[in-house]
């Protein structure tokens, strides 16, 4: 089965449990008799069985909760951490030592966009007037005369 990237998870997840629900019943089907009528009760049987082993593509119930809402989680001096609730100036190598987590997994967990900071803001500023500070992010002076 070939996977399609560009497709939501959930709709990933519900075509999944309708493969290997056509796989099992089709593999009990023909190894034993089953009448027409019983078909159909047989297949969602197996279809809410198998959804109910790996989570529902719609339950909701299995999300987990942040520790604060979304929204409340970024300060101009810290960030708060939604697995516990930790305020911090940089987030991915709490992610990573608290949780064994990448910045990618954490925004996928949470459900927030690429643009989510893991850094304060007020942080970031200070460190980019720092790096300007020294003279990083401007061109060399040879290479702006050879260009």
């Amino acid at each position: 089965m070939t996977t399609n990237f560009n497709r939501p998870a959930s709709e990933m997840m519900a075509v999944d449990l309708l493969s290997m629900t056509t796989d099992i019943v089709s593999q009990y089907v023909s190894n034993n008799q089953v009448e027409m009528a019983d078909l159909s009760k047989i297949i969602r049987q197996v279809y809410s069985s198998l959804a109910e082993l790996g989570g529902s593509p719609m339950a909701s119930a299995d999300r987990p909760e942040p520790a604060v809402p979304v929204k409340k989680s970024i300060h101009d001096d810290y960030i708060i951490c939604l697995e516990d609730g930790k305020k911090l100036k940089m987030l991915k190598r709490h992610l990573k030592t608290s949780f064994n987590m990448t910045p990618e997994q954490y925004r996928e967990r949470w459900n927030l966009g690429p643009d989510y900071p893991m850094v304060a803001p007020n942080y970031a500023k200070q460190r980019s007037s720092l790096a300007m500070k020294i003279g990083l992010g401007r061109k060399r002076k040879s290479a702006a005369k050879a260009a």
